[in-house]
This record gives C-alpha cells, sequence and structure tokens, in this order.
C-alpha cells in the first residue's frame, strides 16, 4: 500500500487520546493552582506550561501520524543508541530532583531520557523480532542479544535511581518477547534471575525498603512515607460518587503533595467523583481494544508487534498509576499518560499513538472509497524483503 492509498486513521482511538489531553488541562489546573500561587504568586503558572506540552504533545500525535511506520526500522537502532549515550549523560551531569538524576537541561529545556529509551527499546525489540522471526526461539542468536538491549537500557534507568521505570521497561520488554514467542524456558530463566537482581536493588535503599513497608503496613501515620498515598485515597472518599466539582477539591490545598504530577488520579477522583474516574479509565479501556484490534489488522509483523507494544505501554501505565493512587500498588513515580503534568511522558506518548495512527491508516479497518475502472480488481502489495537487524 502506497502513501496516497491510505486508509482512514481509528477515529476513536484519535478521540480517546484528545479528550484525555483536553480534560488535562482543567484537571492540572485545580491540582496545581493552590501551590502555584503560593510559590509563584500567580495560579495559572503550571496550567500555561501544561498547556504549552498539551499543544507540542498534539504536534508530536499528528508527526507520529504522518509518517509511513515501516521507516522507522532503520532508525530504531541509532535512536536507541543515542538514548543510551543521553542516559549515561544523565548520570553524569543530569539535574538532581530529590535525590534523583533523571533530567538533563538545556536552558529552558529539560528532557527526561528515561522516557525516550523506553520507547525506543520497545521500537528496536519490534524490529528485531519481526526480522529474526523462528530465530528468536534460539537462545544465543535470537534471546541473548534482546535481553542485553534490554539489561543495558533498564540497568541505566535504575541508576538514575529510577525503579518504577526501570521495572516497567523489563516488564514491557518482556511482554514484547513473549508475543514474539520466545521460549518460556528462556523466559523463565530470564525471570529466575532477574528477580533476585531487582529484589536486591529495591531493599538497598532504605527509602525503598520503607516505602514497602509502608505499604504492607497499610499506616495512615502522616510521620511515613505513606502520606502521599493516604491523602490521596481522601480525595477519593471526598469525591463519592458524583464528586465536588471542578475546581472544588480540598486535597490540593496542600495535602496532597504534587497532586497535579503522579497523584493527579485523586484530583480526578476528589472532584469528578466514581463517574469521572470511570469515564478516564473507560478513555484507556477504548485505545486498549482499538489498540489490539489494530495490531490484529496490521498487515505485517512489525506493525502488528509495534501496536502491541505502543498499547501496552499506555494502558499499563494508565492502570499502574490509578492502582497506586487507590492504595492497590505500592507508590511509585509513574505518570497517567496524557493527564499528569509533564512534558517527556506527554509529547512522547502522544507521538506514540501518532505511530498506532499510522499503522491503523495501513490496514483495512477503515477503507477509503475507491474507484477503479470497470473490471480491474484490487492487487494487494507483495511483501518487501526486510533486511537483517543485529
Amino acid at each position: 500500500m502506497t502513501k496516497s492509498q491510505r486508509n482512514h486513521i481509528d477515529i476513536l482511538t484519535l478521540i480517546a487520546v484528545l479528550i484525555l489531553m483536553v480534560l488535562s488541562l482543567g484537571v492540572v489546573y485545580s491540582a496545581s493552582s493552590t501551590w502555584a500561587m503560593q510559590k509563584f504568586g500567580e495560579s495559572s503558572r503550571l496550567l500555561n506550561s501544561h498547556a504549552l506540552k498539551v499543544l507540542i504533545g498534539i504536534v508530536a500525535l499528528f508527526v507520529g501520524m504522518s509518517f509511513d511506520y515501516k521507516k522507522y526500522r532503520k532508525l530504531t537502532k541509532p535512536v536507541l543508541i543515542v538514548s543510551i549515550i543521553l542516559l549515561v549523560m544523565t548520570l553524569a551531569l543530569g539535574g538532581e530532583t530529590k535525590g534523583a538524576a533523571r533530567w538533563l537541561r538545556f536552558g529552558g529545556f529539560g528532557l527526561q531520557p528515561s522516557e525516550l529509551a523506553k520507547f525506543a527499546l520497545l521500537f528496536h525489540l519490534c524490529t528485531l523480532i519481526a526480522v529474526k522471526g523462528e530465530l528468536m526461539k534460539d537462545f544465543k542468536r535470537g534471546f541473548l542479544p534482546m535481553m542485553i538491549w534490554i539489561g543495558s537500557v533498564s540497568s541505566l534507568v535504575m541508576l538514575q535511581p529510577n525503579f518504577s521505570t526501570g521495572s516497567m521497561i523489563i516488564l514491557l520488554s518482556l511482554v514484547m518477547l513473549f508475543m514474539a514467542r520466545a521460549r518460556f524456558l528462556h523466559l523463565s530463566l530470564a525471570g529466575a534471575a532477574l528477580i533476585p537482581v531487582l529484589a536486591a536493588y529495591l531493599v538497598s535503599a532504605p527509602y525503598r525498603l520503607a516505602r514497602i513497608k509502608s505499604f504492607l503496613a497499610g499506616s495512615a501515620d502522616s510521620g511515613t512515607v505513606n502520606y502521599q498515598l493516604w491523602q490521596g485515597i481522601i480525595g477519593f472518599g471526598n469525591g463519592g460518587i458524583f464528586g465536588l466539582g471542578p475546581g472544588e477539591s480540598k486535597q490540593r490545598d496542600f495535602f496532597l503533595p504534587e497532586s497535579y504530577g503522579d497523584f493527579v488520579f485523586s484530583i480526578v477522583g476528589e472532584e469528578y467523583g466514581f463517574i469521572g474516574t470511570i469515564f478516564f479509565m473507560g478513555m484507556f479501556l477504548l485505545i486498549m481494544l482499538r489498540g489490539f484490534k489494530i495490531a490484529k489488522a496490521a498487515r505485517d509483523e512489525f506493525g502488528r508487534l509495534l501496536a502491541i507494544a505502543i498499547t501496552c505501554t499506555t494502558t499499563l501505565y494508565a492502570l499502574v498509576n490509578a492502582g497506586v493512587t487507590l492504595g492497590i500498588l505500592p507508590t511509585t513515580g509513574l505518570p497517567m499518560p496524557f493527564v499528569s503534568y509533564g512534558g517527556s511522558s506527554l509529547v512522547l506518548s502522544s507521538f506514540s499513538i501518532g505511530v498506532l495512527l499510522n499503522i491503523s491508516a495501513q490496514t483495512d479497518l477503515h477503507p477509503r472509497a475507491t474507484s477503479l475502472p470497470e473490471g480491474v480488481l484490487p492487487v494487494e502489495p507483495l511483501n518487501q524483503i526486510q533486511p537483517r537487524v543485529y
């Protein structure tokens, strides 16, 4: 299928993402206004910054939508190498926030390389899997090279330290290896090797161990690391079924730390209630269902794997963030996609959805009306021979 013969994009996925991004403006403004007024003397300070990032995210979405996804095959390895270099630079030069070096600053612009590395790794794994095919069942030539890439990226992210993002990178990568039909024995060996390493890393820092203990104990004492969690749960309780109404949050007023970031979903629950949280999660459910349908209809293995990777990343992040704010999972630093305040995550997630929409435009889910001369039948293109990638 040539560029001029593309079908329509999956409009439901586009609408769901745009709804989340537009609604995030009101949620972030409400969650950040009191804090912004105290620190900057301007209640809309963070709203203005977030609105700019949403605008850039929308541009990134349409950029990702405009380019043929098959062209990324040649770019995945160089971009991944650049991402690894940026991760190393972050450890050496990155700005430190709360004891972690996760950002590279360029004047007024900030980049979180772990977000770029996450998508670069997943895109490259899709390329490798599509090329290797049945060779994936070979440990030395198929499985091991991928584990080297996964280990390199996740290790550098965890050294920042950023356990939550590093562990999600590992989880998403293993999901892709599972989808590639890697041998169960190889996956089991990888899991057996990773579990003790991750466990040792988890208990190596007192604050991480304290966070786990506090989560298991379920203490609401404000002197524990669970304080933020319990304030978030109080927000959900305040909201009830229908919520307090837009802008009526009480928890944002210095009770819930950084309510506009990782715990923004608590503000959604407080102001829009159970109905609002169901609506937000319903948008992610729609993205998941449409994403898997796009993957099923993809015309080649690379497109199928890429659609699965993008869909899993978006929905797993949403589920983990919701689980954290509800107290189902230990507190992490993972954002709610398209909703939490932040730039790197929002822009790169938007671009990935654009790629997903480009894949959908090259399926038969939404065909364009075409007219052919009488007696001429449409011909499907022959599959191109793909180059070997290592």
